[in-house]
């Protein structure tokens, strides 16, 4: 079955939604925010169009689909008062594959757009968002028809790094206009190794608690030979050359921060604060990786499955200090 069909988070705003388990994704979301920011006051400082497409790239569902958009807009409309200028009206394209949640996020807008009109009044905009489901490695939108392309944690998913990322590059140098903005931030690694801790060892844990089901005669080890996860983290160095052969894009800012596995304890609701930390780290994985996992291994092995690689992921993490490596990049259309 094709990534396209069995990929997406998982729905809803059950226990082991990605709605109630995407905490490292907001906090990545967070650590963007100041380069996000320069990214789009340069646009308003430059020019403001009278209409302003905007895209995010891999929205998922919940409540971080409509974060970076309320974002955004809190910026344009805080630097058009500034400069006593209308604000432009807002094309707001929210992507994903075909089978991502989208019915969430379409319950969600009534609230986003009452927050806007409460916030900013009823001279803001006005704002239209809508759905474009679709791999964003090939063509989603008309030519020149955004300013600003956003997408947090989902460039990792793909199938071979060079060649889909130069389709991304491709395909958004078409549909961004002269002097837009394109703002990436996804899991990387420090290192030129790709086999280091940092880009992908959550993987090799969770293969060893498929390999223990093996061991158990609960899971046929042929089925864990064959499963391949369309994940790579890279470098910046590969980022960088491929942005280069790309021509299009020039980088203003490419930062690499690092995060908790498990997004950290500060902010830890009560709900799931009483959770380790393997069970809040297996959480967010599995709201993230069930679907494909699923399709290939069924539905009946999932629960011991990361009740497992919980287990494994506390000890992991009581040895070692291994945090994820986020890379956020903000670019410029020549």
């Amino acid at each position: 079955m094709e990534v396209m069909q069995v990929l997406h988070m998982n729905k809803g705003d059950d226990e082991n939604s990605y709605a109630k388990n995407s905490k490292v994704q907001s906090k990545i979301i967070s650590l963007g925010k100041r380069i996000n920011e320069e990214a789009i006051m340069k646009i308003l400082c430059s020019n403001i169009p009278d209409i302003m497409g905007i895209a995010d790239l891999g929205c998922s569902s919940g409540p971080n689909s409509l974060s970076v958009i309320s974002e955004i807009t809190d910026i344009i409309y805080a630097k058009c008062r500034e400069l006593g200028r209308p604000t432009p009206e807002l094309k707001v394209f929210l992507n994903d594959l075909p089978y991502n949640d989208f019915n969430f996020i379409f319950g969600s807008l009534p609230a986003f757009y009452d927050k806007l009109k409460k916030e900013k009044g009823s001279e803001f905009g006005p704002c239209f968002v809508s759905a474009t489901p679709g791999s964003f490695y090939g063509r989603l939108f008309p030519s020149r028809s955004l300013h600003c392309v956003h997408s947090s944690s989902s460039l990792h998913w793909l199938s071979q790094f060079q060649k889909d990322f130069s389709s991304f590059l491709k395909s958004r140098s078409k549909e961004i206009v002269p002097g837009g903005c394109i703002l990436l931030s996804f899991m990387g690694r420090r290192s030129t190794d790709p086999t280091t801790d940092e880009s992908c060892y959550h993987w090799e844990l969770l293969a060893q608690a498929l390999m223990s089901m093996v061991s158990e005669g609960l899971v046929e080890e042929e089925k864990v030979d064959s499963f391949n996860a369309p994940y790579y983290g890279p470098c910046v160095e590969e980022m960088r050359l491929e942005i280069e052969k790309d021509g299009s894009f020039s980088v203003n800012r490419l930062e690499t921060f690092e995060i908790d596995w498990d997004g950290g304890v500060d902010d830890v609701d009560t709900t799931s604060g009483a959770a380790s930390r393997g069970q809040r780290v297996a959480k967010t994985i599995r709201a993230v990786v069930e679907s494909m996992l699923e399709s290939h291994f069924g539905k009946d092995i999932m629960d011991a499955l990361f009740r497992r690689y919980g287990e494994m992921v506390e000890g992991y993490l009581s040895k070692t200090g291994t945090k994820y490596t986020n890379l956020v990049i903000s670019m410029v259309r020549n």
